[in-house]
Formats: C-alpha cells, sequence, structure tokens
C-alpha cells in the first residue's frame, strides 16, 4: 500500500491546515520506525516499513499526482490511500471514502489526473473561512492556538486509522474511527 499525505514542502508551509497530511506520515514514520528510500526520481520523500510506503509528494500542491504516479509505477503498487485536509467538514473532523470528486482541491485534483479517481481518501475537516475570497489564505494559514491544543491527538487518532487501515476494509476503519462533529472549547 502506498500511503500519501498531502502538502506543501518547506517551513514556511509546515504548521499550515493545508499541510495535515504531511503532519500525520510524518507521525506514522515516527510511529512505524519507517526507513527512508532514495526519491529523487519521485519528487518526494519517500519511506518503507513492512511491505508499505509512505509518501510526502515535494512538487508542491498542485503537481502531488506526479510524484504518486512515479512511484506506483515504480514499486508497481495498487492500493494508495491519500490523506489530505477538507475544506468541506468542520475542523477536527475524520471521514473515510473512496473515489468521489475533488472539490476543487489542487492536490486531489493532480491525484485525479495522474492516476484516477480510484483510492482511498482520508479527510481531515479544517472548516472553511468566513469569506469565500478567504480561501487561499486560509488553508495557508496556520491553525489558530485553540486548534493547535486538538491537532495532536487528531493525528494521532488519524494515524490510528491509517494503521487499522493496513489490515481492515476502509468500510471497517470508517465506521470506527470516523469523527462526525468536533467541538472546540
Amino acid at each position: 500500500m502506498l500511503i500519501v499525505g498531502l502538502g506543501n514542502p518547506g517551513p514556511a508551509y509546515a504548521k499550515n491546515r493545508h499541510n495535515i497530511g504531511f503532519m500525520v506520515i510524518d507521525e506514522l514514520i515516527r510511529r512505524k520506525n519507517a526507513k527512508k528510500l532514495s526519491s529523487s526520481s519521485f519528487n518526494g520523500e519517500l519511506f518503507k516499513f513492512s511491505n508499505h510506503f509512505l509518501l510526502k509528494p515535494l512538487t508542491y500542491m498542485n503537481l502531488s499526482g506526479n510524484s504518486i504516479l512515479a512511484v506506483k509505477k515504480f514499486y508497481k503498487i495498487d492500493e494508495v490511500v491519500v490523506i489530505h485536509d477538507d475544506l468541506d467538514l468542520p475542523f477536527g473532523t475524520l471521514r473515510f471514502k473512496f473515489g468521489g470528486g475533488h472539490g476543487g482541491h489542487n492536490g486531489l485534483k493532480s491525484a485525479d489526473q495522474m492516476i484516477s479517481r480510484e483510492y482511498a481518501r482520508v479527510r481531515l475537516g479544517i472548516g472553511k473561512p468566513e469569506h469565500k475570497g478567504e480561501v487561499a489564505s486560509y488553508v495557508l494559514g496556520d491553525f489558530s492556538s485553540a486548534e493547535s491544543e486538538h491537532v495532536d491527538n487528531w493525528i494521532t487518532h488519524a494515524c490510528e486509522a491509517v494503521e487499522n487501515l493496513l489490515e481492515n476494509s476502509l468500510e471497517d476503519v470508517s465506521s470506527k474511527y470516523t469523527i462526525k462533529k468536533f467541538q472546540l472549547k
């Protein structure tokens, strides 16, 4: 299985809402003691544990599919899971689905173009800005201080879900790990 976290490379983006996929991958790397592979031809940071791969595309969000396709083809991987932020879900929610539309998410749009829509998605809700014109600054902004208090637990829960997905169906994982509503205190 290839598990991909979407985000943008570089320290300026590290704590951005758009980088929650990278944050989950970083924690999975730590939890699984994954070994870094030489990945210059993949335009990403690639790690391996057991027979599974963890990928952080370093192509910026709108070209993530290039990196995903390169790894998928080289290692002949059929199953792909993409972990990403989702504006259409409230902050702190966690949902799962297979396939579907990209909802305007440039990373998903790129993945869809390169590998089709036939992959599992781990959707981490980041909420929406007040005004539609603020979407770019919102997703590229850091989590608020109130949100930041919950991010570590949320990432841990997402990691447990992905680990469970290695041995169980998406439906089973969804029924056990979905967070439908989260209240900020």
